[in-house]
């Protein structure tokens, strides 16, 4: 199993989750969160913004899924700018259904 877990803007996260969803995906987590890249920061109003309002997505699939789904966020996220965001991609050892007690090291 791996997880992959995509940082984006949080303006493109509900199209990144709908096309998480048609690569056959079953679930998502999104969390809304602050971020800071290594680029410049912005001025509006003459005042450096300090952080960027991104999404985090995550999700766990079997190894045969990674590249479909990575290929769906990025072409989703993509705009060309510094900032669309970064996505990575973990091993999962094992997994435990907290209703059930049951530990298992495949998806259910």
């Amino acid at each position: 199993m791996k997880r992959i877990e995509a940082i984006v803007q949080s303006e493109m996260s509900k199209k990144v989750v709908n096309a998480i969803s048609n690569a056959g995906v079953g679930g998502v987590t999104l969390i809304q969160s602050l971020g800071q890249g290594a680029g410049e920061r912005p001025e509006i109003g003459g005042h450096k913004i300090e952080f960027n309002s991104t999404d985090v997505i995550v999700t766990v699939v079997h190894d045969s899924m990674v590249q479909k789904v990575v290929s769906a966020i990025i072409e989703t996220a993509h705009t060309g700018e510094k900032g669309d965001g970064k996505i990575f991609v973990s091993n999962v050892e094992e997994s435990y259904d907290i209703s059930t007690k049951v530990k298992s090291t495949e998806l259910i």
